[in-house]
């Protein structure tokens, strides 16, 4: 990356969920754990761990020099809840095929 802007991404074994108002709607023990400068750790957890019949497409798009533009996804009282990097940079090619969301809880197995 450049001007001592850095993006690292790990496989983890972590188990993490993602639940709103008492609705689980993602969980999974494969996540990727993304670190980026002045960001908060975010996980980006595998498409097929995401309950997506929950979330309905926004037509919103935001574009990240590093990453790409993320697509993002919604419920009826949480709009833009979830965005995922469809096509991303090459450097962050690993995130492709996973979503984030703002709201991540590790969990203990």
């Amino acid at each position: 990356m450049t001007d001592g802007h850095r993006i690292t991404i790990e496989q983890s074994t972590e188990h993490v969920r993602v639940v709103h108002e008492g609705e689980v709607l993602a969980e999974s023990s494969r996540p990727l754990v993304l670190r980026e400068t002045g960001c908060p750790v975010r996980y980006y957890i595998p498409e097929g761990d995401v309950r997506m019949e929950l979330l309905t497409a926004s037509e919103n798009h935001t574009y990240c020099p590093f990453k790409g533009t993320a697509s993002y996804w919604s419920l009826p009282d949480a709009p833009d809840l979830v965005w995922a990097y469809q096509d991303p940079k090459a450097e962050v090619a690993e995130i492709k095929g996973h979503l984030c969301f703002y709201d991540t809880e590790v969990v203990g197995d």
